[in-house]
């Protein structure tokens, strides 16, 4: 079982930038695919990036794209997503979650094996 944590959200300014943290406790993420998806107020929950579970490729959404950057450092159990640039439209809880082929969004929701809390990011204009 994995649990994760993410923390490093908060409240900023247009323009300014953010890293996000998940930490993974209970197993190890090393053979995981492992994403971030995001629900802004009022709506779906959407992907927003994910990394394969040795790096080698990453995705991204259309809207984050050249903003966003997904790493991971296996040996730490973590994963980040450092934001920059950030837009509000940004704004809404980011969730980490972790899967063995990848956290996806469909016209039936997201789905992933694991899944964080959530943390809060609010982008002022």
């Amino acid at each position: 079982q994995v649990r994760l944590v993410e923390s490093g959200g908060g409240l900023v300014q247009a323009g300014d930038s953010l890293r996000l943290t998940c930490a993974a406790s209970g197993s190890t993420i090393s053979r995981l695919a492992m994403g971030w998806l995001r629900q802004p107020p009022g709506k779906e929950r959407e992907f927003v990036a994910a990394i394969s579970w040795n790096a080698a490729t990453a995705y991204y959404a259309d809207s984050v794209k050249g903003r966003f950057t997904i790493h991971r450092d296996n040996a730490a159990n973590t994963v980040y997503l450092q934001m920059d640039t950030l837009k509000p439209e940004d704004t809404a809880v980011y969730y980490c979650a972790a899967d063995s082929y990848g956290p996806y969004c469909s016209g039936n929701g997201c789905v992933a094996d694991y899944w964080g809390q959530g943390t809060q990011v609010t982008v002022s204009s």
